[in-house]
């Protein structure tokens, strides 16, 4: 069977107080007068019979027969003591086993022991008051536990060695077995992540690590798209978990109760499950549990989320600092490399006046130097030039002649006005 809270998250999450209530439950009183050395149970309240065995317990029956292991765990040897002496005895926070094999729990009280006497001031039978505090004690040790984790959370410690420390101390204190997974939500809530599951089998974290998060995709994946609690009695029959039912038998599991982790502004961060090996109904006291540390978990992942966007803000920030001193370098560079342009254009200016005011200055040969060893007496009217800065003043048959047999050759006569004036001459 599928229960659903039904109700909104900011509906649906308690009152601290009420759930710190829930936690420590009721307290339980229990009285019994017990006649004689062996302690008989002359008289007891309902609470009484129901923890020494409901049904099956009755008055007239000694303390020791009707719970034969409180003789083993000292309770006994107490009332033993007050009967002979006398004297009142009082325990605190006393651990008594009830119970045996499946069925068997481990309870506390606060006992009081006093002596009943008859009109002579002879000690005839003890008056046995006590008050249970199983579930004090527990939530004060699940409350410790939170502190510790909000102290973890305080100074910063990693998100997976808070979400495990978690997930462990509430197995180690639970009354009865359960096994906690914590499953983190993907930035766009689709899909879910390992958290911590320190008690599941691996296989099976593998399997569910990354599953989508949808209307009818297990406890978790249901919870998650809901955003509110899912409690799944019996895996073996819910349709939810049709798709994991396998998986689920081969880890050993028959129950979870999944509850959404939100943020403040009431987005998706993660699940918190609490698995059973048998099918079970939660109490209020369940589910308060899974309130105040779903709660706890949220704390934890929203610092988690806000230092790594933090750090990649960061990391961005110096990105760009670093872009930013490459393109003032580069800049720089730039800059520098057209100063030197400038300057180097400058000078072959320079150059290239002062070698036209030396060439202007200086009269052209008057014959052509194009004759090679045998001379030319030919008037020199072309000028010609190569690419190697090499130049020389010949006749026009010579000077054709250069043109066709040397290489990259250029009229370079200023006289004639260049090629144009040599074709039209």
């Amino acid at each position: 069977m599928t229960t659903v809270s039904g109700q909104p998250p900011a509906a649906a999450a308690q009152d601290g107080q009420e759930d710190l209530r829930a936690l420590s439950g009721r307290s339980t009183a229990l009285f019994a007068a017990l006649t004689g050395a062996a302690h008989v149970v002359e008289t007891a309240n309902p609470t009484f019979l129901a923890l020494a065995g409901g049904e099956g317990a009755h008055p007239g029956v000694p303390l020791a027969q009707l719970l034969p292991q409180l003789v083993d765990q000292g309770v006994i040897a107490v009332l033993d003591e007050v009967y002979r002496t006398g004297e009142p005895a009082t325990g605190r926070d006393v651990r008594v086993v009830l119970g045996t094999g499946p069925h068997a729990r481990e309870a506390r009280f606060d006992v009081t022991y006093e002596p009943r006497r008859n009109a002579g001031g002879t000690v005839t039978g003890i008056w046995l008051i006590g008050v249970e505090t199983t579930h004090v004690r527990h939530a004060q040790l699940l409350m410790a536990e939170q502190r510790a984790l909000l102290e973890q959370i305080a100074r910063q410690a990693p998100l997976a060695e808070v979400l495990d420390g978690m997930a462990r101390s509430i197995e180690q204190l639970a009354p009865q077995e359960v096994l906690v997974s914590v499953l983190l939500a993907d930035p766009d809530g689709r899909h879910l992540r390992h958290g911590a599951a320190p008690s599941l089998p691996g296989f099976y974290n593998e399997a569910i690590d990354g599953i989508a998060t949808g209307e009818g995709v297990g406890s978790c994946g249901t919870a998650a798209h809901r955003r509110e609690p899912v409690v799944v009695t019996d895996i073996a029959t819910d349709p939810f978990w049709a798709g994991f039912r396998d998986l689920a038998g081969r880890a050993g599991l028959a129950a979870c109760w999944s509850t959404p982790i939100l943020a403040r502004d009431g987005a998706l961060l993660g699940t918190f499950a609490m698995y059973h090996r048998t099918p079970r109904v939660p109490q209020e006291a369940d589910l308060a549990l899974a309130r105040v540390f779903a709660g706890t978990a949220a704390l934890a992942i929203e610092r988690h989320n806000s230092e790594q966007a933090q750090r990649a803000a960061e990391a961005e920030a110096e990105a760009a600092r670093d872009e930013l001193a490459r393109a003032v370098l580069a800049e720089r560079q730039l800059r520098a490399e057209a100063e030197q342009r400038a300057t180097a254009a400058a000078q072959l200016a320079e150059q290239m006046r002062a070698a036209a005011a030396a060439q202007a200055a200086t009269p052209h040969p008057e014959h052509c130097q194009l004759g090679g060893a045998q001379g030319c007496d030919e008037p020199a009217e072309v000028k010609i030039a190569d690419s190697w800065g090499d130049s020389a003043w010949g006749c026009p048959v010579h000077v054709e002649e250069a043109i066709l047999n040397v290489r990259s050759v250029f009229i370079a006569s200023e006289e004639l006005g260049g090629l144009a004036a040599y074709v039209h001459r």
